[in-house]
């Protein structure tokens, strides 16, 4: 992670500080490599130090090289003052928008001699380009994502529940190597398929219905995501038209992503074809986020994204159209955006599937 620590360093230097807290958990395994997740890194020009508590001290050990482990023997605060002090450091930049404002009052009362400067989502943003190391791990969740896509292909039947089936995507990405799942699996059946983050219930799944399953998970740290939907017997006319123009709609996306583009030109390509066919206001989200530690992350496909998208940034390809009392359809795949467009990390199939 050395590349890491030199660019929180360039930090340092680019905005006159004399040290840094980091204190956001997926920034904390992204500059150090530590997984645990509890504790702070403290970044100097002379000094890069893990501080933890005594559960995660051997992990730390074995996890952060480059980074001095200290197993605190008081609290953070008095632990942090002591570096500063021991640095004499005058400046020190921490995340904002990741300390919750209880911690930052006891940092900053333990700290009277040392300006705190908000550096905002700057170390964040070191994650948004991902090495290859990193994309290949993504991909690896991703491939587990598929292989649980295949096998639920074969369990679904009318009758069972959604959290029975949620608790099957789950059980086989388990079963598959991931860590953990990327966020809660959505299983949505029916009506139920109109809300976009709907919870898996005790709905049975019938004869017509729209199944939408979004699902990923965790492999070494990196998170997958993606979402299909199928229909339980025979699609009915209406449910064809609308799950066609959704895929319509992502395949003029892929075809449209590479590097140059704002999020918000990349999203509008999509909402027009929706659009277009006579859905409008049935895509109320925005049609991809980018995905690493964090399975939310920056920049987006979306209207309100206005930065420029990179080469190596990953990002989710997902539109829908939502319909009120009938049922909806989502189609997502995982890509990564090149300069001449972009490599779909998703292999599950996306015809009209009819179960």
């Amino acid at each position: 992670m050395s590349n890491q620590l030199e660019w929180v360093r360039e930090i340092i230097d680019r905005y006159s500080l004399d040290a840094v807290l980091v204190s956001c958990p997926y920034n904390l395994r992204y500059v150090s490599g530590f997984s645990g997740g509890e504790g702070y890194l403290y970044i100097s020009r002379k000094q890069a130090v893990l501080l933890t508590d005594f559960r995660y001290t051997i992990q730390a050990e074995e996890e952060a090289a480059g980074f001095v482990v200290k197993e605190i023997s008081k609290s953070y605060p008095e632990e942090i003052y002591a570096l500063t002090n021991q640095d004499g450091i005058e400046k020190m930049g921490f995340e904002g928008g990741h300390l919750i404002y209880q911690d930052y009052a006891k940092i900053e009362q333990a700290l009277p001699n040392v300006r705190l400067f908000d550096l905002g989502d700057l170390i964040t943003g070191l994650r948004r380009i991902k090495e290859d190391w990193e994309i290949d791990r993504i991909a690896r969740a991703e491939a587990i994502g598929d292989k649980a896509f295949e096998d639920i292909l074969g369990f679904l039947k009318p009758g069972m529940t959604e959290l029975q089936v949620a608790a099957r995507l789950e059980y086989t990405m388990k079963q598959l190597g991931a860590e953990k799942l990327s966020f809660d699996t959505i299983v949505a059946s029916g009506i139920h398929s109109s809300m976009p983050h709907a919870s898996p219930t005790e709905k049975v799944l019938e004869m017509g219905d729209f199944v939408t399953m979004d699902f990923g998970c965790v492999y070494q740290g990196y998170c997958s995501d993606m979402t299909r939907t199928v229909v339980i017997g025979k699609a009915g006319e209406e449910q064809k038209k609308l799950y066609n123009t959704v895929l319509q709609a992502q395949q003029a996306a892929l075809d449209f992503i590479h590097a140059g583009y704002t999020g918000k030109e990349i999203d509008q390509v999509a909402r027009n074809v929706i659009y277009s066919a006579g859905y409008e206001g049935m895509f109320g989200h925005g049609l991809g986020h980018s995905v690493g530690l964090f399975i939310h992350e920056n920049p987006r496909f979306s209207p309100s994204e206005n930065s420029v998208i990179e080469k190596n940034q990953v990002i989710t390809v997902e539109p829908g159209i939502y319909k009120k009392g009938f049922g909806g359809v989502r189609i997502e795949d995982l890509v990564v955006v090149k300069e001449n467009g972009c490599v779909n990390l998703t292999k599950s199939e996306k015809k009209l599937i009819e179960i």
